[in-house]
């Protein structure tokens, strides 16, 4: 049968079909592509996770925390949603920035403190202007000669192409006549050095003029690094990083996802990284039957809240798609599978994944 005879043949609403069947109007287990938009399953890194941010809201000074799981365990799915819940619990607060970035893989630092930059943009530069004109003495937190004359540049001239121009200099572009003349500046910044030394000037006499609390960068798979550069090319990053973590003892909150044999190989390679790296949050997996309904059936749970919450009522007189039974021998089967790997439990990601296969075959 074609395709198209098989679109002709299914008829009908497929989502009323499907809720009049089993409750729900989708197949409640996300495939091993969904990274995003899925439920969260509550956890105690969770919790964990909050109360560094309550500390890092309390005295700003930095944090820096490794999410460490292997792969397929949840490491994205908790950076989606702590980046969620902190913009949702940020939304109402002035000077506190969320910059995701995926390092996907690169030989050089430059791509995020260039994501850092771009996400302060000339708003920020605003509103930093507005502050130094009513005191310039914090202009003086800043330890660079350029940084201070460009600073200085931008509040006498106060309009939209100075600023302009300051955004392109500290972005690292080609230095023209224009950035000389308009900021005063000297050098261009063409160095991961030279730019986490900007970024912290930039942040110093920021968080100083009361217009930058916060920033915080979710980093997400840094292991591919190691897995396509060079040695050397994987030493100047790691270096950037630790520069850049030593560079902002205050108003960073870094959360990086990173697999245990990535954390084990860079901490070979860059011994002084090490130290940097020690408040951990372990994601673990599945090791239980136990463990494995519970998640499933929160999954089925939260497919009849949304089915409810669209027709207007939850149905819970009918079955579920997946039997508890079904769902035990999906995990036992993933176990042995996992066992003769010598892998420490199943993923959520395969698990849920074979769920999904499963239950799309009951939809057929």
């Amino acid at each position: 049968m074609s395709l198209r005879e098989k679109l002709r043949d299914s008829g009908g609403d497929p989502a009323h079909e499907l809720y009049e069947r089993f409750g729900i109007l989708f197949n409640p287990f996300p495939a091993s592509h969904q990274t995003a938009g899925n439920p969260r399953f509550p956890a105690a890194q969770d919790e964990e996770a909050e109360d560094r941010v309550v500390a890092f809201f309390r005295d700003y000074a930095s944090q820096v925390v490794v999410i460490e799981g292997r792969q397929g365990i949840g490491k994205t799915s908790f950076l989606n949603h702590f980046e969620e819940e902190v913009r949702t619990a940020l939304k109402d607060q002035d000077g506190y920035y969320v910059v995701r970035y995926l390092a996907d893989p690169e030989g050089t630092f430059d791509g995020t403190t260039r994501r850092l930059v771009e996400e302060l943009g000339k708003g920020h530069l605003n509103d930093l202007v507005r502050h130094l004109k009513e005191d310039q003495r914090y202009i003086e937190e800043a330890r660079s000669h350029d940084m201070r004359i460009a600073l200085r540049s931008i509040v006498k001239a106060d309009n939209d192409d100075t600023k302009q121009l300051m955004m392109e200099w500290l972005l690292g572009l080609r230095l023209l006549k224009s950035h000389r003349e308009a900021l005063g500046v000297q050098f261009r910044m063409d160095t991961v050095e030279s730019k986490t030394a900007a970024l912290r000037d930039l942040a110093e006499v920021s968080g100083k003029a009361g217009v930058l609390k916060g920033i915080f960068l979710l980093l997400d798979e840094i292991e591919k690094q190691d897995g396509v550069l060079g040695i050397r090319a994987v030493m100047r990053y790691l270096s950037a990083l630790r520069a850049m973590i030593d560079a902002l003892p205050r108003r960073l909150f870094l959360m990086i996802a990173v697999t245990p044999d990535a954390l084990r190989r860079y901490s070979e390679h860059y011994p002084a990284l090490r130290s940097r790296l020690q408040d951990r949050l372990e994601l673990k997996s599945l090791t239980s039957a136990k463990a494995a309904r519970k998640l499933a059936e929160f999954y089925l749970k939260q497919a009849r809240e949304a089915a409810g919450r669209e027709v207007g009522k939850i149905d819970g007189d009918r079955p579920d798609i997946l039997s508890p039974k079904e769902i035990t021998e999906c995990f036992v089967a993933l176990e042995g599978q996992a066992q003769k790997g010598a892998s420490d439990g199943v993923t959520q990601r395969e698990f849920l994944h074979q769920l999904h296969q499963q239950a799309e075959a009951k939809l057929k």
